[in-house]
């Protein structure tokens, strides 16, 4: 089940928290690096963060999330995670599905690291292309997909 969480609240930021360092450890792996910026964001970043937040539910279990900011008519995919325990069922796939069909949006944006082949893999299976790569000051390769 996908349900819009309220971040702001202390609870709900900690599982939010917890599903990002889990899965953004694994992808710090993947990317082959010790300094991943999204490992750096703490519970009162999310808690104040101005994103919607929808999670997937297993159970009762927040098993993924996906965050999304709106600007203008542009729909920007800001993450995207699933916890360890939920990997290959197919819910970061239903969680695009659902965000892209849910909210009107002219274009949609995202954004992830070149050597990130399954997140790449997964939003070209939702139509997204590349338009754009660059490094950033942290060092490491990054490409914007849009559909």
């Amino acid at each position: 089940m996908i349900k819009k969480l309220k971040n702001s609240d202390e609870f709900i930021a900690h599982l939010i928290y917890d599903v990002f360092q889990s899965s953004y450890k694994i992808e710090a792996e993947l990317i082959g690096t010790d300094n991943f910026p999204p490992l750096s964001r703490g519970i009162n970043d999310i808690r104040h963060s101005k994103t919607d937040f929808y999670g997937y539910f297993d159970d009762e279990c927040l098993a993924a999330v996906i965050e999304i900011e709106m600007n203008t008519n542009n729909l920007e995919i800001n993450s995207l995670t699933v916890d360890p325990r939920f990997f290959r069922r197919g819910i970061a796939d239903k969680l695009i599905a659902y965000v892209l069909t849910s909210i009107a949006h002219d274009k949609a944006i995202v954004e992830t690291a070149v050597v990130n082949e399954p997140a790449i893999k997964l939003y070209q299976k939702h139509g997204f292309v590349e338009f754009k790569r660059w490094t950033p000051s942290h060092g490491i390769e990054k490409l914007a997909l849009s559909v």
